[in-house]
């Protein structure tokens, strides 16, 4: 009886690990990377894999998941945003895969035109190292600030000239769009805008132009490089499929990087 059971438990268990050989987990933001991999599952079906999207809304978690093995792959984030993770955290997940552009934009609910900003105004930014940087440096091309160019990532305390004497509040990324009732400008990322019904292209007073630096990433650890779930992600996600729907479903607020 005892070798029946152990027999039985080791198909159990080899069935088990089969099945999960099928699934794909990837973790992303709810918009516009959580509706792009809902649109994508069928392509995933038709590869012969079962597509399960894990959502998050806070950009301090997708890679720590990543690395406990919770996901096969995450897709939320620019390349220096991961590299300053890699760098904080001794890690290293890689960055396998452009998929879009979403260009960062300035808010406002007082005002229409930047030039209407006054002095002593306030103005949220995203609080994580890379995506602070991102925002001081779009609104030093509006020159509303200017930075000092020997820092890499730069946060308040980099600004060398503030004219208006514009007053800074540092939020997570997700809490910024919640600021625009409390503050002058809020400087907020595409997918974080999108989720709280923005449109950049129409809303925005400043947005980043379509030469940004930062493009959005599939990461995966360094072992699944080139694992055959991965090829199968890259795949999917470089499709003529899913690119028309990235174009038409955002109506250019995204940028399909292929």
């Amino acid at each position: 009886m005892k070798i029946k059971a152990f027999i039985l438990a080791s198909l159990l268990f080899l069935t088990n690990l089969s099945a999960n050989d099928k699934i794909i987990t990837i973790g992303a933001t709810p918009v516009p990377f959580g509706e792009i991999l809902e649109f994508a599952k069928p392509l995933f079906k038709q590869k012969g894999y079962e597509l399960k999207i894990v959502e998050f809304s806070d950009y301090s978690i997708p890679n720590k998941a990543l690395l406990e093995g919770s996901l096969d792959a995450n897709l939320f984030q620019h390349k220096p945003y991961l590299d300053e993770f890699n760098k904080a955290n001794k890690t290293d997940l890689q960055a396998v895969l452009s998929v879009a552009i979403f260009p960062m934009g300035a808010y406002s609910r007082k005002f229409k035109d930047i030039s209407e900003l006054k002095t002593g105004s306030s103005v949220a930014v995203p609080n994580d190292p890379t995506n602070e940087s991102r925002a001081l440096e779009l609104l030093e091309k509006a020159n509303l600030i200017k930075l000092d160019r020997k820092v890499a990532l730069k946060t308040p305390l980099d600004i060398s000239s503030n004219p208006k004497k514009l007053k800074f509040k540092e939020l997570k990324a997700a809490q910024v769009p919640r600021a625009l009732e409390d503050v002058d400008l809020a400087v907020i990322n595409t997918n974080y805008a999108l989720d709280f019904g923005l449109k950049p292209l129409k809303d925005s007073i400043i947005l980043e132009d379509k030469n940004s630096p930062y493009a959005n990433f599939l990461a995966v650890r360094k072992e699944d490089v080139n694992s055959a779930k991965t090829q199968v992600i890259k795949e999917i996600l470089h499709s003529q499929e899913v690119k028309k729907f990235m174009l038409e479903k955002y109506e250019g607020n995204i940028i399909p990087t292929f």
